[in-house]
């Protein structure tokens, strides 16, 4: 009988990638023989992970105690990156000798863990270096470069664009010659919302996909699948429904392999259904993708947009109190800095739960006591501003944005702070100030954000540096102006050509310090070039219009008293006839009098017939006397007593 261990040797030289089940029956053959055989036992691990029975090789390295375990390091942390357990495949991989961490395999793998934990500026930075060695002298070249891009990607949808370098935010030539780099590009360009990019690159990955010679049926197959379901997304948001419609028909949900890929179809085939049908279901089809685990779980900005099409369900199913239960538990939990900015979509829906989908002052009611229950809800507090500017009031949503930012201001930690100068709420009081006429107000906060970001490292938008160097730039204040240059410094230190920073810089330095400017002279356009054809003497002959200033909305009235406006003319009326006028003929002298009283009146009835009888005009006149009061108190007029036959007397 032939020795296992020797056998196994020899199998080992001569093996391919076809050999993986044979590998591991005499590997087992080999530990059952000698159960200390380490060799044997790692052997065992490498074609368990060969052969996708991940779970196996994890059992295995226990099984094979510290030993085999010290020995297969980077086994054990790729089976648990296979498996889902992010966090301990990370912590497996920091106990690994510094010999073994240099080499190009562990790297690749502490980069592939870091992409899937959603560390993407670590795995940017891991596959930056890898990308950087000697092409030709590896066989995964290719392979980095398509993470690279896929982590560019991800980059933008976590709003961490600005990480990237100029240069890579665009898709190059080299990007365009096969499916899977042309597909990671056009997903960077829908992070961005370049969506006209996005689905030129995406038509261009799925023809080199088809035409692809190196790839089965099965497999051609299989890699068409995404490219299609993310480019009916991309065609849906474009408002090319019919096109979006007919790729969907090609798209067999049972037929993609990939989990992600399946729910994200499935909810593209949804959203492409519209409002109009059941949402009972809509929602038991949304259920048939199931849950997903492991490694194939979503990213947090995809789980993030399934998680608002469920309440969105289950809003127009009238839901409202779950609902509402259910994102204010959630809401409750946020307690990061950053996790006030992820949820805040979820505070809109619980304003829409809570108020029963309502609108107006009714709606505001209803929802503004839960702002004292959650204070810090980003989403709640900007749905309660919207509705105030819709009913026409924003002073009291400018208010409660101000308590709400100095809040934030005063709380600990720091970074809170990042919260509070956030672009979005930067722009939503910006907004609230210009909306009332308070344009120094604006200034200020815009100079305040400049002034937070400008001592950070990073800034996570360059339009909000921008849109505060432009606005400090039209202050008469010298501090200001000085901002302003500060601002534009820091923007044009950054990668690419930004041709309005540089401008500006241009325009802040001008007067003051000629040597900082002077590099950047030639990025502008000459002066002579934008005057060019421009009659200097006729504009200056023409004078200056000015804009006219924005009063502000109050109804206080101004503390200069405003000259009085001369009073109109009052027109005339003119003269309305009657309609059986007739021209000479003479009216009717009675026409002013009260129907009543004229003498044409005749009223109707018993009652009107004695009343007329009664009356002086045509009747019997009654006579009156005068009688004196007793002791002088004066006199009052009676109706004199007519004469009469008295009546007799009976005898008594």
């Amino acid at each position: 009988m032939s020795n296992p261990a020797a056998t196994l040797a020899s199998l080992l030289r001569v093996s391919t990638i076809q050999d993986h089940d044979e590998v591991l029956k005499l590997a087992n053959a080999a530990i059952k023989a000698s159960k200390a055989d380490i060799d044997a036992q790692h052997t065992r691990v490498v074609a368990l992970l060969k052969l996708d029975r991940f779970d196996d090789a994890l059992r295995a390295i226990a099984e094979g105690g510290h030993t085999l375990e010290s020995k297969c390091i980077l086994e054990k942390a790729y089976a648990l990156y296979k498996t889902g357990h992010l966090q301990e495949a990370r912590n497996t991989a920091e106990k690994v000798p510094s010999a073994q961490a240099d080499s190009r395999s562990f790297r690749h793998l502490r980069a592939q863990i870091a992409y899937r934990a959603e560390s993407f500026v670590d795995a940017a930075s891991l596959y930056h270096g890898l990308a950087s060695e000697k092409a030709g002298l590896h066989d995964d070249e290719n392979d980095i470069k398509i993470n690279l891009l896929a982590t560019n990607a991800q980059l933008e949808w976590a709003g961490l664009g600005h990480r990237i370098d100029e240069s890579e935010r665009q898709a190059s030539r080299a990007d365009l010659e096969s499916f899977e780099t042309a597909y990671n590009a056009a997903c960077a360009h829908i992070a961005r919302a370049e969506l006209p990019k996005a689905s030129v690159l995406l038509k261009r990955a799925r023809d080199l996909c088809e035409a692809s010679g190196d790839l089965s049926p099965e497999e051609q197959k299989a890699e068409l699948l995404p490219i299609i379901v993310q480019h009916i997304y991309v065609l849906s948001q474009l408002g090319k429904v019919s096109e979006a419609a007919a790729l969907q028909k090609l798209v067999v949900h049972s037929e993609i392999p990939e989990a992600p890929t399946r729910a994200v179809a499935q909810n593209n085939q949804i959203a492409l259904a519209g409002t109009e049908g059941n949402p009972y279901l809509t929602q038991r089809v949304s259920e048939l993708a199931g849950k997903l685990s492991g490694n194939d779980k979503l990213f947090e900005y995809q789980q993030s947009v399934l998680r608002r099409n469920k309440y969105a369900l289950e809003l127009q199913m009238q839901k409202f109190r779950g609902v509402d239960s259910s994102t204010h538990n959630h809401l409750l939990t946020a307690s990061t800095p950053t996790e006030l900015l992820d949820v805040a979509p979820l505070g809109v829906v619980s304003a829409a739960a809570r108020t029963e989908m309502g609108k107006g002052k009714a709606a505001i009611s209803k929802i503004l006591p839960v702002l004292e229950t959650r204070p810090n809800d980003v989403g709640l507090l900007l749905t309660i501003i919207q509705l105030y500017v819709q009913v026409g009031n924003p002073g009291p949503a400018l208010t409660i944005l101000e308590i709400f930012l100095k809040r934030l201001e005063a709380v600990t930690p720091a970074d809170y702070t990042d919260v509070r100068f956030s672009p979005g709420l930067v722009a939503v009081t910006v907004a609230l100030y210009r909306l009332q006429g308070r344009q120094n107000s604006a200034r200020a906060e815009l100079a305040k954000a400049s002034a937070h970001w400008r001592s950070k490292s990073e800034c996570p938008s360059t339009s909000l540096l921008r849109e505060a160097g432009v606005e400090l730039l039209h202050s008469l204040n010298p501090e200001d102006v000085a901002a302003a240059g500060a601002t534009f410094e820091k923007l044009v230190a950054q990668p690419g050509q930004d041709i309005t920073a540089a401008a500006g810089l241009v325009a802040s330095f001008a007067t003051r310090d000629y040597s900082k400017i002077e590099p950047y002279l030639q990025r502008l356009t000459a002066v002579e070039r934008l005057t060019a054809g421009i009659d200097v003497q006729a504009l200056i002959d023409a004078g200056v219009c000015s804009a006219a200033a924005l009063r502000p909305t109050t109804q206080k009235r101004s503390a200069t008293d405003e000259p009085e406006k001369e009073k109109a003319t009052k027109r005339r009326r003119k003269k309305r006839l009657p309609k059986d006028y007739e021209e000479g003929k003479q009216p009717d002298p009675e026409r002013w009098l009260p129907l009543r009283d004229r003498s044409t009146y005749r009223p109707k009835g018993k009652k009107g017939k004695k009343r007329a009888q009664e009356a002086t005009q045509g009747g019997v006149v009654k006579e009156e006397e005068t009688l004196e009061l007793v002791g002088g108190a004066g006199a009052v007029k009676v109706e004199k007593a007519t004469g009469g036959k008295k009546k007799k007397k009976g005898k008594k």
